[in-house]
């Protein structure tokens, strides 16, 4: 069973890199398509962290970025394979943020910046722009304190 997990880790990587490459070689750069009132894809580069914290830093990000990504993709793997069979839902969001984490490894690594295409904004206000790796993190993570609180209340029972 824990060979699913990592399966649906590398099924997160595949479509966050498959993503990324259409949305480098269909969309022009920083060009929105509107899909929706409240949708669109646009590339975008961000050289930071999460909402492009540290993007200006002068490139030392990258590799400290690429270094923290790593170390935490290897931890989360770890935790992932000892995990206890019967805990799904804790594995799942692992395997969740692990394919995110190493979608967007691959990014900072290869290329010194992370590809964002998604863009949801309402009235005239933005989210900043991300893609499938940071959904698959954010869902992950979600899942993680969803999982905490379960947890809680089992402990105080």
């Amino acid at each position: 069973m824990k060979w699913f997990w990592f399966a649906l880790a590398a099924i997160v990587i595949i479509l966050d890199q498959y993503s990324k490459f259409l949305a480098s070689t269909e969309l022009a750069y920083l060009r929105p398509v509107e899909i929706t009132s409240w949708f669109n894809l646009m590339l975008a580069h961000n050289e930071g962290a999460a909402f492009s914290f540290l993007s200006d830093a002068g490139g030392w990000q990258r590799w400290f970025f690429t270094a923290i990504a790593a170390i935490v993709s290897v931890v989360i793997a770890v935790w992932l394979f000892r995990l206890p069979a019967q805990q799904t839902w804790l594995a799942c969001s692992l395997a969740l943020i692990l394919g995110g984490a190493i979608g967007n490894l691959i990014d900072r690594a290869m290329l010194g910046y992370v590809v964002d295409f998604i863009s949801v904004h309402y009235g005239g206000r933005y989210f900043p722009a991300f893609n499938i790796a940071d959904s698959g993190i954010c869902v992950g993570a979600a899942m993680l304190i969803i999982d905490s609180f379960r947890h809680s209340d089992e402990a105080t029972a």
